[in-house]
Formats: structure tokens, sequence, C-alpha cells
């Protein structure tokens, strides 16, 4: 019995420095939002390129920079501020909900591990953009996110690290299809996501 008794105590003592080590406050429904707002910006975009007035891929071809690819950067811009607000948010009320901060110390070194490849790919895909290799933004965002989330994976739930490397195994494809880029840019940022959130509020939210 007393040998039964220190095995569960040193199961527990480990399980709280874990949870010490680990962010636990990532809310699942800020994947689920996050994967439902690319959806929709990745459904205007489409209208914008095959319903835009003007033929986009062949002014880029000659080097102009229609009005409508403005458009779709802010769309872009737009899916990418409302999936952080959202987040935020929610992942605030997650943490206030278990007495936790939002700001803690783990949470701080998820953040830097996590921004540090984000930024270095959004640097990466403007210099891209800059120089015309308009096909291979998704391929390249997908890529870096993926990185980022596997990055962010040693200081929260594992879980992430998968999703992470989806992430990649999909913008490797959107760099081998680059005309499908669009597609496979909703499949990583949108469907993913979605599923990711359903499967973690499953797996760790859900009421027995």
């Amino acid at each position: 019995m007393n040998a039964t008794k220190s095995l569960d105590d040193l199961a527990q003592i480990r399980s709280i420095m874990e949870r010490s080590k680990k962010y636990l406050s990532l809310s699942p429904w800020a994947a689920i939002m996050a994967g439902i707002y690319a959806l929709i910006g990745a459904g205007i975009v489409y209208w914008e390129i095959y319903y835009a007035p003007e033929i986009l891929y062949y002014q880029l071809g000659g080097n102009v920079v229609p009005p409508t690819l403005f458009s779709l950067l802010s769309i872009a811009v737009a899916v990418f501020v409302l999936a952080a607000g959202t987040g935020l948010w929610l992942n605030y009320r997650k943490a206030s909900k278990a007495g936790e901060k939002l700001w803690s110390k783990t949470a701080i070194r998820l953040a830097i591990n996590f921004f540090i490849p984000l930024i270095a790919g959004g640097i990466f895909v403007l210099i891209l953009f800059s120089r015309g290799y308009y096909s291979l933004l998704a391929a390249s965002s997908l890529l870096f996110y993926g990185l980022a989330l596997l990055n962010a994976g040693n200081f929260t739930f594992t879980d992430i690290r998968s999703l992470g490397i989806s992430e990649i195994v999909i913008g490797l494809l959107a760099a081998v299809f680059p005309g499908k880029g669009l597609f496979f840019w909703a499949i990583g940022f949108g469907v993913l996501h979605i599923l990711y959130g359903v499967l973690m509020y499953w797996k760790y939210e859900r009421k027995p």
C-alpha cells in the first residue's frame, strides 16, 4: 500500500511540475473560430479573384499590381486580426476561470517561441511579394506557421505539434501545386484549425 501511495504521489508531483512548465489555457474555441474566419476569408478571396473586373494573374504576370491584390492582402490581415483578437479573448476567459494569469512566465515563453518563426515567415512572405513570387505566398505562410506551432508545442499541449506538422505538409503540397494555393490555404488555416479545435474540446473539455 505504501509503495502504491508513493507512486501515486510521484505521479501527482510530476503532473504538477509538467503543468508549471506548460501553458494549458489555450481555448479550443479559439482554434475553431480562427478556422471559421479563415474559410470566410478564403471564400471572399475566391470571389475577388474569379469574379474581379480585371484578370488578376494576367496583370501580375506583367508586373502590374492591381487594386484587387491590395484588397486580398487586406482580407488576409483582417482574418489574422480577428483570429488573434478572438483567441486572446477566449484564452483570457479560460485562464480566468482556471484562476490563472493570461500572461504568465510560461505564456510569455510560449508567445516568444511562437512569434519568432511567425515574424520571420511574415518578413519572408513580404520579400517574396516584393519580388513577384506570388505563387509561393500561400505555401510560405503555411510552412512558417507550421514551424511556429512546432516551436510553441514545447510550452503547451503537445497536440499542437501535430497541427504544426499538418500545416507543414499542407504548405509543401501548396508549393508543389502553386496554382492551388488558395485551396491549400483554406485547408491549412481553415479546416485543420476547426478539426484541431473540435478534437481538443473532445479530449480536454468535454464533460463525461
